[in-house]
């Protein structure tokens, strides 16, 4: 057995399913036909976006995802119905030295995001960023580890650890989460199939068994790119949005919860007091010249993208964020002196503006992306329905042209 109580034998299947799998995962999202936007439907939103409107408008991230379905009806526990998955963002590729200056915050603490100690102690984000199911975070923080250390021996006066950043939201209204379905080699693939350019959305990766305003939720993206007097600067946002209450729905500050109230998740379920149901994670990318401390002044602004969207933070949410810069390379050298740069403090703004318009936008880009799922005993999350969407719009002056 090895460090990380694989056989030998074990690990080399591993990484055999891991290849296998990142060219499946790889060859099946380049077959999946393009979805429409919250733009494409007419939602207004600020600020102007960048060629993607994704985290990987930011040069150099990269995302990939594994996403698990599978089954149907009654739940066995270790059997299903599977709807569950992970996602990866690299900062720098997965071919690229993924250390960067980060900072994390937390707008309420029913939740996990593992690593985060040693973020605000360090000011470094040391690899990728993980999003899973809450019951999985352990096997996928163990296998970033693993597959991390088979990519290559460290520097001779240096030895192998490793803390990773692996945040989670529940899935188990959908998913059989007692099931332990995501494996090693699920991250692997994950891992390995990351790649640049358009990021899928929706019901994929750990998105997959998410629900949001008790519409289906998932993953989502989106981006704003700065005028060149503001600096030119890239504010990238990737969210795994799993939060919120039908009722406390806004789309481009009109009541769309409200507006459609039928058919939510979780009916019956939920206590009439409880205002706020799941967790949201954000990840914030830039390749502005941010310091570790004006990255957690990012992170925290988040936060005001959500409450554009209706969430109130409810007590049983974890909201968890982090942000990180790729520029300023070479912050993890091992001695001496490392220079750096930083953004002003008051040139910082507009980066806070897009910040805000970005996890607005991305929320409802995941909910838009998502299709409806039914998965253990029946439960059934349905889609942000699109003609419906568009009506309300109309109906409020919102809807653009």
């Amino acid at each position: 057995m090895n460090l990380f109580g694989f056989s030998a034998a074990r690990l080399r299947n591993l990484l055999a399913a891991s290849f296998c799998e990142a060219l499946l995962v790889g060859s099946a999202a380049a077959q999946t036909p393009a979805k429409p936007r919250a733009r494409d439907l007419g939602v207004p939103f600020d600020g102007a976006p960048g060629p993607l409107n994704a985290i990987t408008d930011v040069a150099g991230v990269e995302v990939g995802h594994t996403t698990l379905i599978s089954g149907e009806g009654k739940l066995v526990v270790g059997q299903g119905p599977v709807r569950t998955g992970v996602t990866a963002i690299l900062p720098r590729g997965k071919n690229g030295n993924n250390n960067v200056f980060a900072g994390w915050f937390s707008l309420n603490g029913n939740g996990e995001m593992t690593g985060t100690t040693w973020v605000e102690e360090s000011g470094i984000l040391e690899g990728p960023v993980m999003i899973t199911n809450t019951h999985s975070v352990g096997v996928v923080r163990d296998a970033v580890i693993a597959w991390r250390v088979r990519r290559g021996a460290p520097a001779a006066d240096q030895y192998w650890w490793s803390l990773p950043v692996v945040a989670e939201t529940w899935d188990g209204w959908l998913n059989d989460i007692n099931g332990f379905h995501v494996k090693p080699e699920h991250v692997f693939a994950a891992l390995d199939s990351a790649h640049a350019g358009s990021v899928d959305e929706g019901s994929v990766g750990g998105g997959t068994g998410m629900i949001c305003n008790e519409f289906k939720g998932g993953i989502g993206t989106a981006s704003r790119v700065l005028s060149a007097q503001q600096g030119g600067y890239t504010i990238g946002v990737l969210v795994q949005c799993n939060y919120g209450r039908r009722a406390n729905l806004r789309i481009a500050g009109v009541p769309v919860g409200k507006e459609i109230p039928d058919k939510p998740a979780y009916a019956g379920a939920l206590t009439d007091g409880m205002l706020d149901r799941g967790s949201i994670i954000i990840v914030v990318a830039t390749d502005a010249p941010l310091l570790p401390h004006q990255l957690k002044r990012l992170a925290r602004r988040t936060s005001l993208g959500l409450g554009r969207d209706g969430s109130i933070s409810g007590n049983g949410s974890g909201d968890i964020f982090i942000a990180f810069s790729t520029a300023n390379p070479g912050v993890d050298a091992p001695k001496g002196v490392v220079p750096v740069g930083m953004l002003s403090n008051d040139a910082i703004d507009p980066l806070f503006a897009a910040t805000v318009q970005a996890t607005e936008e991305a929320v409802i880009n995941a909910m838009v992306a998502a299709d409806t799922m039914t998965g253990r005993d029946g439960h059934t999350a349905i889609a942000l329905p699109h003609d419906r969407l568009r009506d309300v719009l109309k109906k409020y002056n919102r809807l653009a042209p």
